[in-house]
């Protein structure tokens, strides 16, 4: 790959999905690549985290509800992280109270969007945090 191709692949948002339901993860990433985004999927907090290590994604959809470590708990981690390496946050959860919305955002996320989801407003939502950024 010569320099060029590289800024090409750096210029691509990264976007980490991470969902526990299989049809999820296929409805978004299907819907992200289609958009140009480049995705990166986890089924649960622990390899959420691992993901964010190695691919460093700009945005990421987490759900909260999940085995093995939840939404919570990733987002309680990722304070741990300095702040340019912790991807935009994007809530995709069936928990959609005031308190869980208070909660996501003093754990740091950027957005919450309650399940069902509009994959469009959801689309949207992400395009603007990119912006912002």
């Amino acid at each position: 790959m010569n320099d060029d191709e590289l800024a090409t692949v750096d210029d691509l948002s990264g976007v980490l999905v991470v969902d526990d339901e299989p049809e999820v993860l296929w409805v978004l990433r299907f819907s992200l690549e289609a958009e140009g985004y480049q995705t990166f999927a986890a089924a649960n907090g622990v390899q959420a985290l691992a993901e964010i290590a190695e691919h460093h994604p700009k945005l990421m959809v987490l759900d909260i509800m999940m085995p093995t470590m939840d939404g919570w708990s990733v987002l309680e981690e990722m304070l741990k992280l300095p702040r340019e390496q912790r991807p935009r946050v994007v809530i995709v959860s069936a928990l959609a109270s005031v308190r869980d919305r208070n909660k996501a955002a003093e754990l740091g996320a950027d957005a919450y969007v309650p399940k069902p989801f509009n994959v469009e407003d959801l689309l949207d939502v992400l395009r603007d945090l990119e912006a912002a950024s």
